[in-house]
């Protein structure tokens, strides 16, 4: 029975977990004032590859836009994502240089917010950098 409680509470943490960071998503997709729907596409995959499941995507979409609407700073979507692992930072950091080159430029709002996300996730600006160029070269 405890087992079940534990399962039960590693699911709930994953789901807010992931909320945060499609908050963080949903943030940089907004930035540039044109939340499209190929960036919901973008924030969707990424979610999918960090373990969400597909039967509550839209859930977590629909709770991460309330809670990017109802904050005005993104340090609380960044705590969820400074305690995850390299790989799934750059997963993240993946994501965010999709969405921003979704409309192939990156403006100065943007690119300083990646400057500042780099520091918060304490990520080397070489990493950032290689993933930026990554999706640049893939557009």
């Amino acid at each position: 029975m405890f087992n079940l409680f534990t399962k039960e509470k590693e699911k709930d943490e994953n789901h807010l977990s992931l909320i945060s960071v499609a908050a963080l998503l949903i943030h940089s997709a907004k930035i540039d004032e044109n939340f499209t729907e190929k960036e919901k596409a973008i924030i969707k995959n990424a979610l999918i590859e960090m373990g969400a499941n597909r039967d509550n995507l839209d859930k977590i979409i629909e709770d991460a836009e309330i809670k990017e609407k109802d904050s005005n700073q993104i340090l609380e979507f960044t705590k969820e994502v400074k305690n995850k692992n390299l790989d799934e930072k750059k997963l993240v950091i993946e994501a965010l240089w999709k969405i921003i080159y979704s409309d192939e430029q990156a403006d100065m709002y943007e690119t300083n917010l990646m400057r500042r996300l780099s520091g918060l996730l304490y990520l080397d600006p070489k990493v950032v950098g290689d993933i930026k160029q990554k999706i640049k070269l893939n557009q």
